[in-house]
């Protein structure tokens, strides 16, 4: 027999009650798939991204973004 994680027979698991604490608080589960950097070749091609952005003006706008959210105070 299967049930459902709705069924109210069921007690949810800890991560179930964990998600729905976390969307009472206004937050929102969010997956997202990121280059591995262990792969050969991330570094490479890391560099030859870096490198095309260079001095252009999305580089500095990602560089202030980063920054004006870092609290160096900490670091």
């Amino acid at each position: 027999m299967t049930h459902s994680m709705d069924d109210p027979a069921i007690k949810p698991n800890k991560f179930k009650r964990y998600r729905v604490s976390q969307q009472h608080k206004g937050m929102r589960l969010l997956r997202v798939w990121v280059p591995d950097p262990r792969l050969e070749g991330f570094a490479a091609e890391a560099k030859r991204q870096a490198a095309l952005l260079s001095g252009r003006a999305e580089e500095v706008e990602a560089v202030d973004f980063i920054e004006a959210g870092f609290d160096w105070t900490t670091a």
